[in-house]
């Protein structure tokens, strides 16, 4: 150890403060741990072992307190200061991240982005777990699918030096059917991996072995506790749920740290294996370092801390000893916390005024472990001033999830005022998820209009029209209630052009006006327009009623004076000569009167 640190000083150190603080973690990292495979011996804390301490805050540890790496970063910032992951192939293999390692961990961060948001994981944090746990999965010794080859193995945890936790698996992760041992990159025991094991790269098989699940499984149990990691607090209290000791958060810190301002990307297999692992409580300060993938004996002692290295099993795993709790009955496993809510295809929220929304608010909660997840309580609540209510008249409601883990809100019910509102779905205490949703409500349609009556509208020049024109507005060819419809007097059927002469309409101040848009279908979809009046100008004229949602009717008015009636031609009387009555006293024949001849 002490070789090791003159060549770290020698390597990094800088100024005498840095060197002093690297002695000092160093020192400080020799923390009660059990052997890594590549390490030596451990002890750890036995009390601790088998706690799922991602659903507790206070006791135990994931890892029981197993052993770890506990090589600090370069004392140099890396290369590229502030630069991504994407960094090209340069810089030591120490500070590097081999290629498919590295994949993992940026898989992991965006696949909990997506499920579990407010969790915040970063995936340089991965990379500094997996970094003290697993030496990066021995230098990216990974085949193409992203398994450890060989595969990592602790040592038993047999309680001799190390946690005790009886077999959980059978041997079927870790060959070993009396002891559980830690499997895998990130160190996960079998009973661990039961309830928070992951299949992230789609092979069908929740694998602790393969980089992809185990990082995405560590991503996940980090992130349990509704743990917000962009907090000092939560990020420490999840890497202590790792192992409960502060010198391995210390050094987890240190590399977090270090890969935020950069790192670099290598070759799969070109790493290098860290040098220091932790050691255990009476074992030697200064133990021997076995062979990768060689698993030290169950009985350490201070000349042999590791014992006669045996091959690990053929079984999935092969490391040092981490996550080993064993989830208690008395606190929520994985599969029962809460870890996000999910839209569960909701469509678009839209309907007319007074009308039922087609789709219903459906969201799906998920646990830990990104499953389905029942009995979650959803409060859906409507915010706006449209009207809109649930079903029953309420703007807020409580519902349960299933067993599907979905939840679907009541209908809604649109109010009488256009416009738009949001409904939101709140799940989980503490740091509750919450998703919003868009809906509009569109004022009242009808698709189809047309007048009650076929009688032809005809006025005098300077008349009104006598006889009222009436309309009846359907939607579905149900009556169209309190729908808007415009009238307007137009020159051509489509309404293209307004006309500026014939029938017109009398505003509240007795003028004329050819445009109404103030009309509104009753409660049997009936409107009768007010009165229409003709100028002067005699022709054919057109009303253009539209309404609502674009049903629309055309009817023709027409303005011609009255044809004048010809005069009636009377024949004429024929007059009889007049009678002239007799003198009285003379009779009735008049003889003709003799001429007197006067007397000579």
């Amino acid at each position: 150890m002490a070789a090791h640190i003159r060549r770290r000083l020698r390597k990094g150190a800088t100024t005498t403060a840095v060197a002093a603080a690297a002695v000092a973690a160093l020192a400080a990292s020799q923390a009660p741990a059990a052997t890594l495979a590549d390490g030596s011996a451990g002890g750890g804390d036995p009390k601790a072992a088998g706690e799922d301490t991602a659903g507790t805050e206070d006791d135990g540890a994931a890892t029981g307190n197993s052993p770890y790496y506990t090589d600090l970063p370069p004392l140099v910032t890396p290369d590229k200061p502030g630069s991504s992951s994407n960094l090209p192939v340069t810089g030591s293999a120490e500070a590097g991240i081999p290629a498919s390692i590295l994949a993992a961990y940026k898989q992991a961060e965006q696949t909990v982005a997506t499920t579990d948001p407010t969790c915040r994981l970063p995936w340089q944090l991965l990379a500094a777990i997996g970094k003290v746990e697993s030496g990066q999965a021995r230098g990216g010794r990974v085949d193409a699918n992203g398994t450890a080859s060989p595969r990592i193995l602790g040592p038993a945890l047999n309680g001799q030096g190390f946690a005790l936790i009886k077999d959980t698996d059978g041997g079927a992760y870790d060959g070993d059917a009396v002891h559980d041992r830690a499997v895998g990159p990130m160190q996960f025991i079998p009973s661990t991996w039961a309830s928070w094991g992951q299949d992230a790269n789609g092979d069908g098989r929740k694998d602790p072995n393969n980089i992809y699940d185990a990082a995405l499984a560590a991503g996940r149990y980090l992130c349990a506790n509704d743990r917000d990691l962009a907090i000092t607090a939560d990020l420490d209290k999840a890497v202590l749920s790792y192992n409960r000791s502060t010198e391995y958060l210390r050094t987890v810190r240190s590399w977090f740290s270090y890969y935020q301002r950069g790192t670099h990307e290598i070759p799969d297999g070109t790493g290098t294996l860290p040098t220091s692992p932790s050691t255990p409580s009476g074992s030697s300060p200064n133990p021997r370092t076995p062979s990768p993938g060689a698993t030290p004996s169950p009985k350490p002692s201070p000349d042999k801390p590791g014992g006669k290295p045996s091959t690990g099993p053929s079984k999935p795993g092969d490391g040092s000893t981490s996550p080993t709790p064993k989830p208690p009955t008395s606190k929520p496993t994985p599969a029962e916390t809460f870890g996000s809510l999910e839209n569960a295809g909701t469509g678009p929220l839209r309907a007319t005024a007074g009308r039922t929304f087609d789709e219903r608010v459906a969201v799906l909660a998920r646990n830990a472990l990104g499953a389905p997840l029942g009995k979650v309580s959803v409060t859906f609540t409507v915010t706006g001033n449209t009207g809109t209510l649930f079903a029953g008249g309420k703007k807020t409601v409580t519902m349960r999830t299933g067993a599907d883990g979905t939840a679907t809100a009541p209908e809604l019910r649109a109010g009488e005022k256009a416009g738009e509102f949001t409904v939101t779905a709140v799940a989980g205490t503490g740091r509750p998820r919450t998703l919003t949703y868009a809906a509009t409500v569109t004022a009242r349609e009808a698709d189809a209009i047309a007048r009650t009556d076929e009688k032809a509208l005809v006025a005098a020049p300077g008349e009104k029209f006598a006889d009222a024109v009436t309309v009846r507005a359907t939607y579905k060819d149900a009556a169209a209630a309190g729908v808007a419809v415009t009238a307007t007097m137009v020159k051509d059927s489509l309404g293209l052009f307004d006309n500026d002469k014939g029938p017109y309409f009398k505003d509240a101040a007795g003028k004329p006006v050819r445009t109404l848009t103030t009309l509104t279908t009753d409660a049997e979809g009936m409107l009768r327009l007010p009165e229409i009046f003709a100028d002067g100008t005699e022709g054919t004229f057109k009303l253009r009623l539209t309404t609502e949602g674009g049903a629309s009717v055309v009817i023709e008015l027409t303005i011609q004076a009255p044809e004048e009636a010809a005069p009636e031609e009377t024949a004429p009387e024929e007059t009889a000569p007049a009678e002239t009555a007799p003198e009285e006293g003379a009779s009735e024949e008049t003889a003709p009167k003799e001429t007197e001849t006067p007397e000579a």
